[in-house]
């Protein structure tokens, strides 16, 4: 690991004067699962970490329009994955949120990471973390299209990027409509949580839209928290590994019919997969298992498989009526 400089602001405004503006001088530094990793890998190189574990404002919680029905929750971005296990109001109230802090099954990573250092975490593409870039491209052609691709995209995959979004919260927080509070030099603001995510067409282009100096101080889940949510992991084992494909769900009932309803698929895409086509084929439709399977399918909908990811196809249409199965049910 190369020499750095570290500091330990103690307020938001503080950190973000810290940061110089390019991303391969100074990094934000949460819990440090992920970064410092890279960093010894000389994956990246910064010159200044800025800490945000002394900034009290971004560590606690504050619920809206009442203790037993929250309408609303905004929750501090250094808040760790196990704070999301403990509290009562997440696990009542946004389901899929709290089950996908659940599928993270190591005790380290849960008590360490936080949610914003999760959300914003690289991806685990081999490729990218040998240093061979986000494209993973060698004289013109694509490492993951001509290699091993076992866990890469199968949707979204057209360009030149073939890595799959890591986050475990990031679908769970989109199907129940999270947005974040981002603050950089010309101050606040908010924005979905989808927003924090693009696809790379070059080597030149990152998969996160932060700048430099922004930083993600707050999630914000939403309401209506009646809407009905669950998420469903495929994963190659109990063990600690990344899942193989994700869905998170949100549907809203009008008695026995679907009124609204959210799919987003994760691992299966560079960004978290917002599967529109699944939603249209529930709204206005009663909750059965041959509706489950027409949205499961809708889910995958132009799928382009690589040469040895194809299984991920028929994971993630087990994982979209699994899931829908457990949200109509509770």
């Amino acid at each position: 690991m190369n020499r750095f400089e570290f500091a330990r602001p103690s307020s938001v405004a503080d950190a973000v004067a810290l940061l110089t503006g390019k991303h391969d001088e100074t990094s934000v530094l949460a819990g440090g699962t992920d970064l410092l990793s890279l960093m010894k890998d000389f994956v990246v190189e910064p010159k200044r970490l800025v800490s945000l574990m002394g900034i009290e404002e971004m560590h606690g919680s504050a619920i809206g329009t009442g203790q037993r029905n929250p309408s609303a929750m905004a929750v501090g971005a250094t808040m760790t994955l196990d704070w999301l296990l403990e509290n009562r109001d997440v696990k009542a109230h946004w389901r899929a949120v709290w089950e996908a802090a659940a599928g993270v099954k190591s005790p380290q990573l849960r008590t360490m990471g936080t949610i914003g250092g999760e959300l914003l975490q690289r991806p685990r593409c081999w490729y990218f973390r040998r240093g061979q870039g986000l494209c993973a491209e060698l004289n013109g052609e694509s490492l993951p299209a001509k290699g091993d691709n076992r866990y890469h995209a199968v949707l979204g995959n057209a360009g030149p990027a073939k890595f799959v979004n890591a986050s475990s919260l990031a679908p769970a927080l989109i199907a129940c409509g999270a947005t974040v509070t981002v603050v950089g030099p010309k101050g606040p603001r908010t924005i979905p949580v989808k927003d924090l995510y693009t696809t790379p067409k070059s080597a030149a282009e990152r998969e996160l839209t932060l700048a430099a100096n922004e930083i993600v101080t707050s999630i914000n889940l939403q309401g209506p928290p009646a809407r009905k949510s669950a998420t469903y992991e495929v994963r190659p084992r109990q063990g600690l590994d990344w899942p193989l494909v994700t869905a998170s769900v949100a549907l809203g009932f009008d008695g026995k019919t679907i009124q609204s309803a959210v799919v987003v698929l994760g691992h299966v895409a560079p960004t978290p997969w917002v599967a529109d086509g699944a939603a249209k084929a529930l709204i206005g439709h009663a909750f059965d298992e041959k509706l489950a399977h027409a949205a499961a399918a809708a889910a995958v909908a132009g799928a382009t498989p690589l040469s040895k990811n194809a299984y991920k196809v028929e994971l993630a249409q087990v994982a979209v009526r699994r899931a829908l199965a457990a949200a109509a049910a509770t």
